[in-house]
């Protein structure tokens, strides 16, 4: 099979979210399947940075069109060039080879010729279900993507959690099987450490972490309930007990992401806030061991990395009980309301009061969290790709 697969999210400065999904499934994908011959496309008028993939079946190929010009006009506006044929195929891929499966893993303008099978993966539509979230740039461009029109166009629609499922076919009109559930991975350098280890260590003094502390951590913007935290952090702050205990909000800034800044610097408890700027993955780890808590009382998520990540530390996690959270975490979480801060507050006291139960909680993570790896996401794939070329 030739596939083709856009990875116009590697093109992004820091890798979070969609992006560190592409980087890791890609991984993975490459180190399982050598038979198969990959063709990777992607596009910006400056030579982009990507990661090196030395596998000699993997080409990347990028064209050099100014993004603007390149979404809005020539795929939105007239649906076209097809992307199996900006990877010449008398050039990219030998003559007389064409492109067998496209694969896009992010939402995304596209065009793509008629006789090549296609697979779209969807993490989450929280765009649909609420606008307010993001900014007006954002839902522009939303618009302009017509995702409702752009499902209906590949023939094939990976979710990445029974959440997303039940939205695309309630939202989006998706008939069930032409989805197929595939869930992401964590990478195996989420792991419980030995506080004494250097690593550990290191990341302490880094960033100065002296106290106790619940973490945060995930791109700073309106969905992840920022401010809510603060609010249940000030109310456990109530009590003298708590004195010592520190709120680490971590992650770079996304869209809306002033407002929130503003709430927690004017927060009555601000000098037990501390605020980190984007941390990569080495550190994430130190963080994650660190911590008392993890805590992520996100409004939605398609799948929700973060909590996966703390759970593989053996960091108990307090996350909402709503989207596709319940889901990843299960039973080794503490599930509460998003909308009330008095939950929040409930969730962490409960964990912090209780050694046994914060003990067992560690147990439970790891333990599920280990039914979440990248080659079982890149076999999954691999699996639809052959289904699809038949």
């Amino acid at each position: 099979m030739k596939i083709l697969i856009d990875i116009r999210p590697l093109m992004d400065e820091q890798y979070s979210g969609v992006s560190e999904y592409v980087i890791r499934l890609l991984e993975a994908l490459f180190k399982i399947d050598e038979h198969n011959d990959y063709v990777l496309f992607c596009n910006g008028l400056h030579q982009a940075k990507l990661p090196e993939f030395k596998q000699a079946n993997v080409k990347i190929v990028q064209t050099h069109i100014p993004n603007k010009i390149f979404n809005y006009v020539y795929l939105w506006f007239f649906g076209r060039p097809y992307f199996d044929r900006l990877v010449n195929p008398s050039t990219s891929l030998g003559k007389n080879e064409k492109v067998d499966i496209f694969f896009m893993p992010h939402l995304h303008f596209a065009a793509i010729s008629s006789g090549v099978k296609s697979i779209l993966t969807v993490h989450d539509i929280s765009f649909l279900v609420n606008k307010k979230f993001f900014s007006w740039r954002k839902n522009v461009w939303h618009w302009f993507v017509n995702v409702k029109s752009l499902v209906k166009r590949f023939d094939k629609i990976v979710a990445v959690s029974e959440n997303t499922k039940r939205d695309l076919m309630a939202i989006c009109k998706v008939k069930e099987e032409k989805i197929k559930v595939i869930y992401s991975g964590i990478l195996e350098s989420f792991t419980r450490l030995d506080l004494n280890d250097p690593r550990v260590i290191k990341i302490k003094e880094k960033y100065n972490l002296a106290k106790p502390f619940i973490l945060f951590l995930a791109t700073i913007e309106p969905r992840k309930n920022i401010i809510g935290l603060v609010k249940a952090f000030e109310i456990l702050k109530e009590n003298n007990k708590y004195s010592d205990l520190q709120l680490v909000i971590a992650g770079g800034q996304g869209w809306k992401a002033l407002p929130i800044i503003k709430a927690i610097k004017s927060s009555l408890v601000q000098e037990d806030i501390i605020m980190l700027d984007y941390v990569g993955a080495l550190d994430r780890v130190g963080l994650y061991n660190l911590a008392k808590v993890f805590s992520f009382p996100s409004f939605y998520e398609g799948f929700g990395f973060p909590p996966l990540e703390a759970m593989a530390c053996g960091t108990p996690v307090v996350t909402s009980a709503n989207s596709s959270l319940g889901e990843i975490v299960g039973d080794a979480g503490i599930l509460v309301d998003p909308f009330n801060p008095e939950s929040i507050a409930l969730g962490l006291k409960t964990i912090l009061d209780s050694e046994d139960l914060a003990k067992e909680l560690s147990l439970r993570g790891v333990a599920r969290a280990r039914k979440f790896n990248w080659e079982n996401t890149a076999r999954e794939y691999l699996n639809l790709f052959e289904e699809l070329y038949g």
